[in-house]
C-alpha cells in the first residue's frame, strides 16, 4: 500500500522480452511512481501492476510461470490491486493462446475467460499497425480507465493475434474494428483492465488513459 501523501507505486513487469521505458516513462508522466521489475515479490507487493506487451503468448507464458512471476500477478489480483495489460499483456489474462511456435493452445494466466488467436485475412494486412478507432461499449462509457476518452477516439496498435468472439460481451469494454471486430480493451467490473492497442504510443488520448490507470491505483491504495 502507498505510504499517505505519496504517489502510487506501480510495478510494470520485466519478462525480459524488450524494451520497457517507454511505458514507464508513460506512467511516470501520468503520475506513478514507477518500478521495473522482474523480482516475483515486488510484482506480489504493488500498489499496481502492469503487464507489457512484448514477444508472443507462449513464450511469454513459459517465461512467467518458470520465474515465478505468473504466481505474483495472480497474487497481485487476488489481493485487488489495480492490474493493466498492454497488448500481448491483455491476451495473457485469457484462458488462452495459439500464438506458439507450432500453432498449439498455451494457457494463459486464465484471470478472464476466452482466447487469442491470430487475425487472418487475405485483403488486410496483418500485422494490424497504426491508428485505428476504439469503440466504447456501455461497460467502457462506465470504466474508469475511459473516463475523458471520447467514442471513437484514435489509438495505436501493433499486432498480428486479438481476442477471438469467444470472450464474454460482459468484460468487454472496446471494440475495433479490423479484420474481424475484436475486444479491444476489457474491464471485469473491479480492478483489471487489459488494453490491445499501445497507450504509451497514443498520444494525449493514452497519457489520459495512463493517468487514470494511475489515479484508480491510488484510490485503491488509501
Amino acid at each position: 500500500m502507498a505510504e499517505a501523501g505519496a504517489a502510487p507505486r506501480v510495478v510494470v513487469v520485466d519478462y525480459h522480452k524488450g524494451n520497457l521505458s517507454s511505458v514507464a516513462r508513460g506512467l511516470a508522466d501520468a503520475g506513478a511512481r514507477v518500478t521495473v521489475s522482474d523480482e516475483p515479490g515486488v510484482i506480489a507487493a504493488a500498489d499496481g501492476v502492469v503487464l507489457p506487451g512484448v514477444g508472443s503468448f507462449g513464450d511469454a507464458m513459459a517465461y512467467l510461470r518458470e520465474s515465478g512471476q505468473a504466481e505474483a500477478l495472480l497474487a497481485a489480483v487476488g489481493r485487488g490491486a489495480p492490474f493493466l495489460g498492454i497488448c500481448l499483456g491483455l491476451q495473457l489474462l485469457f484462458e488462452r493462446g495459439d500464438e506458439t511456435d507450432d500453432g498449439s493452445w498455451a494457457a494463459g494466466l486464465g484471470v478472464l475467460a476466452g482466447s487469442a488467436t491470430r487475425l487472418e485475412s487475405t485483403r488486410l494486412k496483418v500485422p494490424h499497425v497504426g491508428w485505428d478507432q476504439l469503440h466504447l461499449t456501455e461497460r467502457g462509457r462506465a470504466c474508469p480507465l475511459f473516463a475523458g476518452v471520447p467514442e471513437g477516439a484514435n489509438v495505436y496498435f501493433t499486432h498480428s493475434y486479438a481476442l477471438d468472439d469467444d470472450v464474454d460481451d460482459a468484460v468487454v469494454a472496446a471494440r475495433t474494428h479490423y479484420v474481424r471486430s475484436f475486444a479491444s480493451a476489457v474491464w471485469d467490473g473491479r480492478a483489471v483492465f487489459g488494453v490491445q492497442f499501445h497507450p504509451e504510443k497514443s498520444s494525449a488520448v493514452g497519457g489520459v488513459i495512463l493517468a487514470n490507470f494511475a489515479r484508480v491505483v491510488g484510490e485503491a491504495g488509501r
